[in-house]
């Protein structure tokens, strides 16, 4: 089966442009990174903050250009597209943030929020909008009362809820989930995650989950791939990586987690 998006030596430098024509490389957030994904599957990146998610997470939305590399997508580099060739990509890859607060316009209401993107894509008329917005706030387990309601006016994990509801409105194939779970309590994060597995059950979307929490990232992903300074230094199958960790990025993280997680994800665990 041919992935649905796989990066070759990607490479995102930032420079500094307070000296006029220096070119001088400030940071290297992303170095020599290369991955794919199979289409219908997840894969979780595991990293601590600064470690280069949150950069991966743009290039892949196109919202930033990397530095070098190719993103292969629908048999397309989309990384070596204009900004007018983008427009066509952009609604089948997209993003939710860790804070929905910051990322929905607060003046909106629910329904407005989900539909918006359907109304700038100018594809649908307005009864078919409508429905559509109300099908999916009941999808991700809103009911219709939310509709009318705003997003500072409703719970965290109401608004993620949202925010994926909106992700969804353009029917996506790939889904970028960065930190998406990490801003809610444990009893939400649970709700949320097993929310993701019935959507991608139902939909047979793509998943790029972003954490720092390796328990969920073993729970929700087939694979997991750990940054670290900008690059990828370990990747396999969850029970690999958390029986046995070679990089030592890796065995920190695995050794932040409570046992008893570790425990039931390694081969021949009860």
């Amino acid at each position: 089966m041919q992935p649905l998006i796989r990066v070759e030596s990607l490479r995102k430098h930032y420079r500094d442009g307070r000296v006029l024509g220096s070119g001088h490389i400030v940071s290297a957030a992303l170095n020599e990174v290369s991955f794919s994904i199979a289409p219908g599957s997840t894969l979780a990146l595991v990293g601590e903050s600064g470690s280069g998610k949150s950069t991966l997470a743009l290039c892949l939305a196109c919202l930033e250009r990397p530095t070098s590399g190719r993103i292969w997508f629908g048999g397309r580099n989309i990384a070596a597209l204009d900004e007018k060739q983008l427009r066509a990509v952009r609604p089948q890859i997209q993003l939710v943030f860790q804070d929905p607060a910051s990322s929905l316009n607060p003046r909106l209401t629910a329904l407005e929020i989900i539909t918006e993107p359907l109304l700038l894509q100018q594809s649908w008329n307005r009864r078919e909008t409508q429905e559509r917005g109300f099908a999916l706030l009941e999808r991700v387990g809103l009911s219709p009362e939310m509709a009318s309601r705003r997003a500072g006016e409703v719970s965290g994990g109401q608004r993620q809820r949202l925010a994926i509801a909106r992700a969804l409105s353009l029917e996506p194939k790939l889904l970028i989930l960065d930190e998406a779970l990490s801003a809610l309590d444990c009893s939400v994060q649970a709700q949320i995650a097993n929310l993701l597995l019935e959507l991608q059950s139902s939909f047979a979307l793509t998943y790029f989950f972003i954490t720092h929490d390796l328990a969920m990232a073993a729970h929700l992903a087939e694979e997991i791939a750990v940054i670290n300074r900008g690059r990828i230094v370990e990747q396999g199958i969850p029970e690999k990586l958390l029986g046995s960790p070679e990089h030592e990025a890796t065995r920190c993280l695995v050794a932040a987690m409570p046992q008893s997680i570790v425990t039931s994800h390694t081969p021949g665990a009860c």
